[in-house]
């Protein structure tokens, strides 16, 4: 309740002096948030014309075989493109179970280039993932050999 007393007597007051003069402090700080404004304004304005161009890119950019996600969480590839229409047909499902559900482009959520042959580089790091561990192991027996010496030595000694 003080709080509330204090900040209706401080308006009373700032009121006062505005009829018998301006702030300039008080108007610096309005300029201030003024072109704060105006730039947050500018500044999301340049960002979501990025977003549209980037979002338009991806649109054009599709081909068919492009896995693709709609906007209602879809996923599959393209099977048909008609650039008249503005369309695509989607093709989603297993293979003896598949669908083909007719989008159009704006639906697109995101997209993802065409599998190709992945398989091969999997392998190949396979394997040099077990040529490193095969080093490791002889470290190890060099480090338990040289363990056991000085165990043999000091059983010399003790005899």
């Amino acid at each position: 309740m003080l709080l509330w007393n204090l900040l209706t007597e401080a308006a009373k007051d700032a009121a006062d002096e505005g009829a018998k003069k301006s702030n300039p402090t008080s108007l610096i700080i309005m300029g201030v948030l003024i072109v704060g404004v105006i730039g947050l304004f500018i500044w999301s304005t340049i960002s979501n014309k990025k977003k549209q161009k980037k979002a338009q890119e991806m649109v054009s950019s599709l081909k068919i075989g492009d896995r693709v996600k709609t906007i209602g969480g879809i996923c599959g590839f393209v099977a048909q493109i008609n650039d008249a229409e503005n369309t695509f047909v989607l093709e989603t499902g297993l293979e003896g179970n598949k669908s083909y559900v007719k989008f159009d482009r704006g639906a697109i959520y995101q997209t993802a280039p065409a599998v190709t042959e992945a398989p091969a580089p999997a392998e190949e790091v396979t394997a040099t993932a077990e040529e490193k561990k095969a080093p490791a192991k002889k470290t190890t027996a060099k480090k338990t050999a040289t363990k056991k010496a000085p165990a043999k030595k000091a059983e010399e000694k003790a005899e």
